[in-house]
């Protein structure tokens, strides 16, 4: 299993949690997204906007957006 990033890029994380169905809504001091659910519920996403994500932000971020680890992971080895 890879190792969880220390000091993720910004432009990575997003590009892997749009290949995990969120879509970018806005961007300012914050980045907003959100994911249209198969129940017709959404899920919001709230992010800072800094160059890199510590590993303890990227971490509640998941937790928030009810992201697994291991799915996270993929999809941001898959970004380039």
């Amino acid at each position: 299993m890879p190792k969880f990033p220390a000091d993720a890029p910004n432009r990575k994380v997003i590009k892997a949690l749009q290949a995990l169905g969120f879509r970018l809504v806005r961007e300012g001091n914050h980045i907003a997204m959100v994911r249209a659910n198969p129940d017709g519920t959404s899920t919001p996403l709230t992010m800072p906007n800094h160059p890199t994500l510590k590993s303890s932000t990227l971490r509640t971020i998941l937790t928030q957006a009810n992201i697994s680890r291991d799915e996270f992971l993929a999809a941001y080895e898959a970004a380039r």
